[in-house]
């Protein structure tokens, strides 16, 4: 059964701009580079979180493979020098994991 990873990242929200080139600057290198999982981004307008909520989520076969994701992003240092400038703008943030159900 595959799972549906999401990093949910709540940012402050007078700071939504340099959040999101930041982001932008995530997207080009998950872009860019073959070895870099692929997600999709999110962000609320309407629901649970407020709208300065950025989701990042990507499909994997198993909650395994999800995990080595996250290894991952912690062991790049591209992705690290970029998180080190992101993370003075984060209120809070959570990693999900979800059971894909095929019925």
């Amino acid at each position: 059964m595959s799972v549906t990873m999401r990093i949910v990242q709540r940012f402050d929200a007078c700071h939504e701009r340099e959040f999101m080139a930041l982001e932008k600057e995530f997207a080009k290198l998950e872009a860019e580079r073959p070895d870099y999982p692929k997600g999709k981004r999110l962000q609320p307008i309407s629901g649970r979180e407020p709208c300065n909520t950025l989701i990042w989520e990507a499909e994997f076969p198993d909650v395994e493979a999800a995990r080595k994701a996250l290894e991952f992003f912690e062991g790049d240092a591209a992705h690290e020098a970029l998180l080190a400038k992101q993370l003075p703008y984060f209120r809070d943030v959570r990693v999900e994991f979800y059971s894909n159900l095929e019925m």
